[in-house]
């Protein structure tokens, strides 16, 4: 049996893929259309999603917060003003390295502890932050999918259950 953390990070990847596919699916306006939402198009939350995995990952990895703060500028360089296909290019290298990451750790429920000057320590598990991780994807594919309807569009299911009855 799988680790129920890659598992999760898995499903995540399973959604955005799904994600993904319905949007070439669909007239290429949809991608980039400016709406009134939570962001201003299906694009800029695309780009937060994977500027925020890209980031965590530097956390997860042991990056001191300077260091990591430096990764975050060249995430927002690598991903300015991206097409859809950049985009799920950029997500799929980020994906190679999550599951290297993932490959070279004993113990994904192993106590680490990770600093922000603001918020302080925490003590956590790469667990908890995968978690961390998969639950923001979760939160805004929903917010992709009102975004898709708001411009007359059927959107996409991405439940885990789906992902759980598709793996079986």
């Amino acid at each position: 049996m799988k680790n129920q953390t890659t598992r999760k990070y898995e499903y995540h990847n399973w959604a955005n893929d799904r994600i993904f596919n319905h949007l070439k699916e669909l007239p290429d306006a949809v991608f980039d259309q400016e709406i009134k939402s939570v962001f201003s198009s299906i694009k800029e939350v695309l780009i937060h999603i994977y500027q925020v995995d890209a980031m965590w990952l530097s956390v997860m990895s042991g990056a001191p917060f300077s260091q990591t703060m430096e990764v975050i500028k060249e995430i927002k360089v690598k991903s300015q003003d991206p097409d859809l296909d950049q985009i799920v290019k950029l997500y799929s290298e980020n994906t190679d390295r999550y599951k290297s990451f993932f490959e070279e750790q004993d113990d994904l429920d192993a106590d680490i502890e990770i600093e922000h000057p603001r918020y302080g320590k925490l003590k956590t598990t790469i667990a908890d932050l995968v978690l961390h991780v998969v639950n923001h994807g979760t939160y805004h594919r929903g917010n992709i999918t009102a975004m898709i309807r708001q411009q007359g569009h059927a959107g996409v299911p991405t439940d885990y259950i789906l992902y759980v009855y598709e793996m079986v």
